[in-house]
């Protein structure tokens, strides 16, 4: 199989040999000193992907975006830009860039948009069958853009929220976490019309005051360290939508100010006085039940009915066990890719053993599984040999109140114990785990994301 051919492009040359070096492990990469030098290669080959930094002299990342848009097999690009330059990224986006990421890179991140824009490329060729499933291009980023939905309950979901989104109500996600609420979200904004971006914010990673930042943006000195003007999410999202993740775990004070926003579609930068207003749709999810928390006084009651104008209960994992093998091949073909594994498909025993755990992470569990029984095959095929221990336990079995499960503290811990034994070397401990080094990036990433 052939690997997506990416094109670098900064002046800056310790971020371009570090990102060659990086990425090269993957994908067949080539890199450019300048905006003229990536012009150049753009008139003598193709690429899948283009990472380009947004100001270079010579020539700037918006003309390697304009020569990139004028060929037949149009590659997607990727914007790196510092804080202070989020305009211009935001701008290249409404020119067809498919995403921006800022400086400091981190490189967990990076790999996350990466994958997203090459799947977005290959869905560009997606089939649908009869039922409306996409049937996309092998590869994928393990975000599952349009889940195979058979179940009825599912069936239901894509069904009203193909009918909400060409409008402009808020949309309120419920269930248990890991059930897939931000791929309705993006599956309503995908199929809203609306001309701007999909902006997420996890609100439970994020303190109150974070949050106020993130949300409304700041002005420059409005705080110490704030030493340039940041737009914030909401008007980011204008014409676009803003996704509120874990809504529930908002404090009282962000309540009152979000209240005012969803009334007025306005608000004001922290330390500025000047009202912008932005044209967002807004979805929200949570795994809390949001009437028990006005109920008790947790949550304010006419924040709730802004919120909860349209309600999408997303149902478990173990209410759609026919999704299953769908999604544990989606997820054999990502993890096999991500850790350059020859592994072809799965045997109907192990297929049949997944199928009978009740999975109280859902889909998130099960991605989390796959990709421990990919890196830890030895042959083509996962048989029951390779299903944990710990799927095999929990088949049939429904997560005790009070006593989660809680696989990812496990797997914090023998990270942790890795890395501890050999001298924090993230290289000697991703071999120690046996996982790649870019996933062991990623997990600690995500370590590092939770602990914030």
């Amino acid at each position: 199989m052939s690997r997506p051919a990416l094109l670098i492009v900064d002046d800056e040359f310790n971020t371009r040999e570090t990102l060659l070096e990086f990425l090269g492990r993957k994908f067949d990469v080539s890199g450019a000193g300048n905006g003229a030098e990536a012009i150049k290669l753009l008139q003598t080959r193709d690429f899948d992907l283009i990472l380009t930094d947004l100001r270079m002299p010579e020539a700037d990342g918006m003309s390697v975006l304009e020569a990139a848009s004028g060929k037949a097999k149009r590659p997607k690009c990727i914007m790196m830009t510092a804080y202070g330059s989020i305009d211009g990224a935001v701008a290249a986006m409404k020119n067809g860039a498919f995403d921006f990421i800022t400086k400091p890179i981190k490189l967990a991140k990076l790999e996350e948009v990466i994958a997203s824009a090459l799947a977005a490329g290959k869905a560009e060729n997606s089939v649908y069958d009869g039922a409306g499933t996409a049937v996309t291009a092998a590869g994928s980023d393990g975000r599952i853009t349009l889940p195979s939905g058979k179940s009825g309950a599912m069936k239901k979901v894509y069904e009203t929220a193909a009918a909400v989104a060409p409008g402009k109500s808020n949309v309120l996600l419920l269930g248990e976490s890991g059930t897939g609420k931000e791929v309705i979200a993006r599956y309503i904004h995908d199929h809203s019309g609306r001309k701007g971006l999909f902006v997420a914010v996890h609100c439970a990673a994020l303190t109150a005051t974070l949050l106020e930042d993130e949300l409304f943006g700041h002005e420059r000195g409005a705080f110490t360290n704030a030493v340039a003007m940041r737009r914030g999410r909401f008007e980011l999202a204008d014409h676009g939508t803003i996704f509120l993740d874990e809504i529930g775990e908002i404090d009282a004070a962000t309540q009152v100010k979000l209240l005012r926003v969803l009334e007025t579609r306005s608000f004001e930068r922290l330390g500025g006085t000047e009202t912008i207003s932005s044209d967002f749709r807004l979805i929200a999810a949570t795994n809390r039940d949001l009437q028990a928390m006005v109920a008790a006084g947790e949550f304010r009651e006419d924040l709730y009915y802004r919120l909860s104008v349209v309600d999408l209960h997303l149902p478990p994992l173990r209410e759609r066990r026919d999704e299953i093998p769908d999604l544990v091949n989606v997820f054999i073909r990502e993890f096999a890719t991500e850790n350059m594994k020859d592994i072809s498909g799965i045997t109907p025993e192990a297929l049949a053993a997944l199928s009978a755990n009740d999975w109280p992470g859902n889909i998130r569990e099960l991605r989390n599984c796959i990709e421990k029984m990919v890196v830890l095959a030895s042959g083509k095929m996962l048989d029951a040999g390779d299903v944990p221990e710990f799927s095999k336990s929990s088949a049939g079995k429904k997560m005790p109140a009070g006593d989660p499960f809680n696989l990812e503290h496990s797997e914090k811990e023998l990270i942790r114990k890795a890395l501890a034994e050999c001298g924090n070397n993230r290289a000697a401990a991703a071999r120690k785990l046996g996982i790649s080094r870019r996933t062991l990036y990623r997990k600690l990433e995500n370590m590092e994301s939770a602990e914030e």
